[in-house]
């Protein structure tokens, strides 16, 4: 909320966002077609990516959306061309309520177990949570064809640390993320 009011502007990707944003300000709706035409996608990834930097270039322009922006998303995707055609521009996600907990927490099930979160293909990375011997643990992802690694140790707390690559340290606290791609 702090960052849509402290915004000169706010862009929205769907009506649902636009109705989420409506009561703490007006948000600039953008279109993003629902369709598996990639020329149609990605002309629309160009306009808003042209739209968007037009207005960071001139102050603070946040994207709000709902669900995750880092899972399977148009703002993964709109990073990509905005990093391309406007290096000089930077951004970052901030973390709201992800799917997947909102998810759990509407139809009242616990996810203490673990699970793989998929689009229907073969996964390319894993996560993992509480890992105390990242570098032990890296050792055996890579067995399993994995090789790159980042781990996050104590997220938004005191002492955030943040590795990547072979840089891990041998332990770590218990509240450390390791994330592996293949």
């Amino acid at each position: 909320m702090r960052l849509l009011k402290e915004a000169d502007i706010v862009f929205v990707p769907g009506k649902i966002a636009e109705k989420l944003v409506m009561p703490y300000r007006k948000p600039v709706l953008l279109k993003f077609p629902m369709t598996d035409d990639a020329k149609a996608i990605e002309r629309s990834l160009l306009a808003n990516a042209d739209e968007i930097a037009a207005a960071a270039q001139r102050g603070l322009a946040v994207f709000a959306l709902l669900g995750d922006p880092n899972f399977f998303s148009t703002f993964s995707r709109l990073c990509m061309v905005m990093e391309a055609k406007y290096p000089g521009i930077s951004y970052r996600a901030e973390p709201g309520v992800s799917a997947i907990t909102a998810c759990a927490a509407v139809a009242g099930i616990s996810l203490s177990t673990s699970f793989i979160v998929s689009d229907g293909t073969e996964p390319s990375s894993k996560i993992l949570l509480k890992v105390k011997k990242p570098r032990e643990m890296a050792q055996l992802l890579r067995k399993e064809g994995y090789g790159e690694f980042v781990l996050v140790e104590r997220i938004f707390m005191e002492n955030e640390k943040i590795y990547h690559g072979d840089e891990l340290p041998e332990s770590s606290d218990y509240m450390s993320i390791l994330v592996a791609w293949r």
